[in-house]
């Protein structure tokens, strides 16, 4: 069992399955990959499931009918039940489409998310409108449908031109519960200006805002029909006992007309609402937009706000709050800062370097000690062999050990360049470029030589060549040839600079102005410290 908490690299199937006790979480969001801007068409075109398995890549965003999610859905199938009665008609309706394979795959993925929810425990399902139709049956058949909650409407952005159609500004998330009594705090929004102005028009001496409420019973009360300081009892009585009418009179909580054929009411003041309850539909909380002080980069990024909203709804401090997608890290973040205990679960390397930048923006480095990294390599066998498996998580990987970003969103075309870092060392804000190259087999003085060149070409102050050889003569040569780069107050830091990874686990670090925080990522807001609190995961560590 583990004090900290946990950040996973894998796939989030196999994550559940091994290390998550069943009744174990809290609440669980979740924000699924799915290519909803390729053609609508092509979505539900039929496929030949031939295609060979390829894992999910960073911002590719996307699930193709293979080999794999055909073994999901005779899996689904062959286990019975209603959510296999669910699976068998979507493929009647939806045949081998790109569809049914997001359907086939996360279909496991629900059953394994329900069975690690604890008995008052809450799951957020955010889509969009494409498959959103489809993920409630699927949900209703995982959860059961006395299960759902609510489908809330989240509007994520402004209208804009689209052909024929009404604008699609929204996105859905489906919230269902394990039973009928979940962990459950009502959220509330202010009244508005308009309505405060019409029902909040008194004022009493010390200028607080009020509005009066009826102190007559709804219906027969025989024990609360008596006068009240002249005032007759109304026909089915006072709301109230003569010993709380005491307490509220002495408080100056009531207001009495000076007509007696009237009747007393009650002071309501503006200060001590709640406020309008929350509906399903929210119109308050903005996306992030291009100038947004939390913007990290990340495509699918979602607001901090957002997840604020739920998790404070559907947790307590110190519950544990799993998201098995949690891509840039806004699901972790908040938690952190609500002080709720978390798991979060990403299959590239690229999302867990970035989550692992983002919590040292916003809590500090010492945030480092609070959780760990299972599933990233350990040692140079473990990276070999990530070498072998794929070579762009490899690279991700690596990059991250430094705090540089991928060059490139997509693969290819990169130029010669695999990462990028930038610094600041001046007061005029003016951005300075770090280029990387990472190698994962055999290394040549060429490659530094084309490093050099690609310096050159792209203006940079400083390139850092990553690799798993030690460095050949001629290779420390042609990088002593490039000379310093000097930053304003005179330190001198290799412009050429390579690194074995057996370097980079021990700690080594590349050389340059540390003074001014990089701007590779850009900054997570700082947040506030969560409270320490020693308290278990529900973790099975193998």
């Amino acid at each position: 069992m583990s004090e900290k908490n946990q950040l996973y690299y894998g796939d989030n199937l196999d994550v559940l399955r091994r290390y998550v006790r069943d009744e174990s979480v809290d609440l669980v969001y979740l924000d699924p990959p799915f290519n909803s801007r390729q053609d609508y068409n092509v979505l539900f075109a039929e496929k030949d499931g031939s295609r060979s398995s390829s894992q999910i890549h960073a911002f590719e965003d996307t699930w193709e009918w293979n080999l794999d999610s055909q073994r999901a859905y005779e899996g689904i199938v062959e286990t019975g039940g209603r959510v296999a009665d669910a699976m068998r008609a979507f493929h009647t309706f939806l045949g081998n489409s790109d569809m049914m394979a997001y359907l086939a795959m996360m279909a496991p993925r629900l059953i394994e998310l329900r069975r690690v929810l604890k008995e008052t425990g809450s799951i957020y399902l955010h889509c969009d409108p494409t498959a959103s139709h489809y993920l409630k049956i699927l949900m209703d058949a995982v959860f059961a449908p006395q299960n759902f909650c609510s489908e809330i409407i989240w509007k994520r952005t402004n209208t804009h031109s689209d052909a024929m159609r009404w604008s699609p500004v929204s996105d859905t998330l489906l919230y269902y519960t394990m039973n009928g009594s979940p962990t459950w705090n009502a959220h509330y929004s202010p009244h508005s200006s308009e309505y405060i102005a019409s029902k909040y028009k008194n004022r009493d001496e010390q200028g607080r805002p009020y509005t009066l409420d009826n102190m007559t019973s709804p219906k027969p009360r025989p024990n609360m029909m008596y006068e009240w300081k002249g005032f007759s009892s109304p026909p089915n009585g006072w709301r109230y006992s003569k010993e709380t009418m005491l307490k509220l009179d002495t408080e100056g909580r009531i207001w009495y007309p000076t007509d007696t054929s009237k009747r007393p009411r009650l002071k309501r003041y503006l200060d001590e609402m709640s406020g309008v309850l929350m509906g399903n539909v929210w119109t308050d909380i903005f996306p992030i937009n291009s100038q947004a002080q939390e913007r990290l980069g990340y495509p699918t990024q979602k607001p901090e706000a957002l997840l604020e909203r739920i998790l404070k709804a559907s947790s307590n401090e110190g519950d544990v709050v799993l998201d098995p997608f949690c891509g840039c890290g806004t699901t972790i973040q908040v938690a952190q800062k609500l002080n709720r205990r978390w798991i979060g679960i990403d299959i590239t390397h690229l999302a867990i370097g970035l989550i692992k930048k983002r919590l040292s923006d916003a809590f500090g480095e010492e945030i480092r000690k609070t959780y760990e990294v299972i599933g990233e390599p350990k040692d140079v066998a473990g990276a070999a062999a990530l070498a072998e498996q794929d070579k762009y998580q490899f690279q991700w990987w690596a990059l991250g050990l430094v705090g540089a970003r991928p060059a490139e969103q997509k693969k290819g075309a990169d130029r010669g360049i695999d990462g990028r870092l930038y610094f600041h060392d001046n007061t005029k804000g003016d951005s300075k470029q770090i280029l990387f190259s990472v190698k994962a087999g055999g290394v040549t003085v060429s490659q530094i030589r084309d490093l050099r060149g690609t310096l050159e070409r792209e203006k940079a102050e400083i390139g850092v060549f990553l690799c798993f050889e030690a460095p050949t003569r001629p290779m420390l040569k042609e990088a002593a040839e490039a000379g310093f780069y000097t930053s304003p107050d005179g330190t001198k830091y290799p412009r050429m600079q390579i690194f074995t990874v057996e370097q980079l686990l021990n700690g080594q670090q590349v050389e340059y102005p540390r003074y001014a925080r990089d701007n590779t990522f850009k900054q997570a807001p700082r947040s506030r410290a969560a409270a320490a609190k020693n308290m278990d995961l529900p973790l099975e560590m193998e």
